[in-house]
């Protein structure tokens, strides 16, 4: 019961990159090749932020030498974005260097600019389907500009985190490029690690996660991580392959998760437009997919929103947190997770936060 395909005994040490089943089980969902996955345990976050450790520390695929060596380290920051990206960042004391979206992803222009004139720019965090927090999912085009373009540094990284791949609210989905075979087709076959996990499918905290680059970069990334650990969890991802099956499985039991989140999404929606649609004094997004929706209020009145919000009773993502360092120049954005309340209590809540924007819109005025 516990030995997997090829004999490993699952509660034994071993096999650093993960079972070969559950590599072939995420390769065919993301259609990519075996050798470019290593699973991992529950969390992606947790590989994201290794990924940047060893890049300080050791150097990766590419690396001329280790970042910390470097003096300055620079990242790109599509904005809004997902705070856990900036925080690493912060941590490591890299400069976040925003940079703004468009209905298609991160404005390319910019992108290009910046990454063509500063050595020191070393990568981009992207969310490139229904983006925390705008819903956005990047354009065939900014993929292929990203894959291909001109970067200063060498060894220039994009963390390509594919958190919502099967997270569709309705049947006609959002679908991206294969960013592995982009970079490849480029000639830049290492600057893109991608990750993804299965914490909104299956279980948040006893999921697995997954990590896959270029041949050259997983085994680069697993030659640092045999000195880490002796092996992940397998037990647990020997579950997740018996449970989840294959792709067309795991759309299954999305189309299910989907049934249960989407009526929440759309009361919000429903909501905003009846509270303050026509009024001038917010905007939000009508995501296809994923766990946000992202709300813009009126300049300057995001953090007395958020403040009269939970005087009321209601606790919202802080004003801010979708910038780098907590600091949304426009104090704008505020970001909505419609997915854990109960319907009802969802429903009170966003008539309140409706509520809120008009009173400190008023206050503004």
């Amino acid at each position: 019961m516990l030995k997997a395909a090829d004999g490993t005994d699952c509660r034994n040490y071993g096999t650093v990159d993960g079972l070969p089943e559950a590599r072939a089980l995420f390769a065919s969902l993301f259609g990519i090749r075996v050798e470019e996955v290593i699973v991992g345990g529950n969390s992606s976050l947790n590989l994201m932020y290794d990924t940047v450790a060893r890049a300080y520390l050791h150097g990766l695929a590419g690396c001329e030498k280790p970042w910390s060596q470097i003096g300055t380290v620079k990242f790109l920051c599509p904005t809004p974005g997902y705070d856990r990206h900036f925080s690493i960042c912060e941590l490591f004391g890299m400069e976040m260097v925003p940079v703004g979206m468009n209905q298609h992803g991160p404005d390319m222009d910019e992108v290009e600019r910046l990454a063509a004139s500063d050595p020191a720019i070393k990568g981009i965090w992207c969310v490139p389907l229904y983006s925390n927090p705008t819903g956005i999912s990047y354009s065939g085009e900014t993929a292929r500009r990203l894959a291909t373009m001109k970067t200063a540094a060498s060894d220039f990284l994009i963390f390509w985190d594919n958190a919502y791949a099967f997270h569709h609210l309705y049947e006609t989905a959002d679908i991206i490029p294969d960013m592995l075979s982009e970079c490849r087709m480029a000639g830049n076959p290492d600057r893109v690690i991608m990750f993804s996990s299965t914490s909104k499918i299956t279980w948040p905290g006893a999921g697995i996660a997954i990590l896959a680059a270029s041949v050259t970069q997983v085994s680069r990334i697993r030659k640092l991580m045999g000195i880490q650990t002796i092996g992940p969890d397998k037990i647990t991802q020997l579950m997740h392959v018996r449970h989840m099956k294959d792709k067309e499985n795991v759309s299954a039991l999305m189309k299910r998760h989907a049934d249960i989140i989407r009526p929440k999404f759309e009361m919000v929606l429903g909501i905003l437009e009846e509270e303050l649609g026509g009024t001038g004094l917010a905007s939000w997004n009508r995501p296809k997919g994923g766990y946000f929706i992202s709300l813009d209020v009126v300049p300057g009145t995001a953090k007395r929103v958020v403040q009269l919000a939970k005087e009321a009773g209601v606790v919202l993502t802080s004003a801010g947190a979708t910038w780098p360092l907590g600091k949304d120049p426009a104090d704008r954005n505020i970001r909505i997770a419609p997915t854990f309340p109960p319907l009802e209590e969802l429903r009170t809540a966003i008539r309140i936060l409706c509520v809120c924007v008009h009173l400190a819109s008023l206050e503004a005025s």
